[in-house]
């Protein structure tokens, strides 16, 4: 569910305080481990990027998870950034 409150948490900082802290675990050695620049685990830490279906592949296996998983805490804080401050009406249906 998307907060109506307050924007959803970025996946990176799940990644940081939910996987990595609590493994003991570096963000270089993730990147080692998956065989990818440190940059890119980094700038999703930082919320700088977010996470593509490829990286959430990776991550899932890595740290025994579902793509899915990544992937919708990704949807949520993209969804609850772009909310738009003007609703729009519903589209009411025509009598034919």
């Amino acid at each position: 569910m998307i907060p109506s409150n307050r924007q959803a948490t970025h996946p990176g900082v799940i990644l940081l305080k939910e996987f990595l802290e609590p493994m003991g675990q570096t963000q270089r050695a993730l990147a080692d481990h998956l065989g990818i620049p440190i940059q890119r685990i980094n700038q999703i830490v930082r919320g700088k990027r977010g996470v593509t279906p490829e990286t959430a592949w990776l991550l899932s296996e890595a740290l025994n998870t579902s793509p899915e998983f990544w992937l919708n805490l990704q949807a949520n804080h993209d969804l609850s950034a772009t909310r738009p401050s003007q609703h729009i009406q519903p589209l009411e249906k025509v009598a034919v």
